[in-house]
């Protein structure tokens, strides 16, 4: 059954589109990366930021999973949210990491930036911002 919500006297239901910058989009996507970066091959320390990240950002953790590589110790994960994801790739013996946050709703993925510079310690941060689903 199909309900035109124009046509009917109830709300429709909330999209979780935002608005951003004065344009309305499916959410912000983070594209963040690590120099110089250290714990990158510290399994537990990651799950902890990850943690901390959706806290800080009033996300809502579904599910993380991650995965530790050997010989070199990186680690490649993702934290699953009811708003989107938080990945993470890591390279320590180049001490980088390369991290995706994308969100939706009222969450806000830049509250993870300053979680990541304090447990990672960079020497230099890179982030660039992607507006998802602009104009749907």
């Amino acid at each position: 059954m199909h309900i035109d919500a124009a046509a009917s006297n109830t709300a429709p239901q909330d999209d979780r589109f935002v608005l951003r910058n004065g344009i309305r989009c499916a959410g912000t996507h983070l594209i963040i990366d690590l120099y110089g970066a250290r714990k990158l091959d510290d399994i537990d320390h990651i799950e902890t930021v990850l943690r901390d990240c959706v806290t800080a950002s009033g996300a809502t953790l579904l599910h993380i999973h991650l995965h530790h590589f050997e010989p070199n110790g990186g680690v490649s994960g993702v934290a699953v949210l009811a708003e989107s994801h938080i990945s993470i790739h890591s390279w320590p013996e180049n001490r980088y990491a390369a991290l995706d946050v994308f969100m939706c709703g009222a969450a806000e993925p830049e509250a993870c930036i300053p979680v990541l510079r304090e447990a990672f310690k960079p020497t230099r941060i890179a982030v660039s911002e992607i507006l998802r689903g602009q104009g749907v």
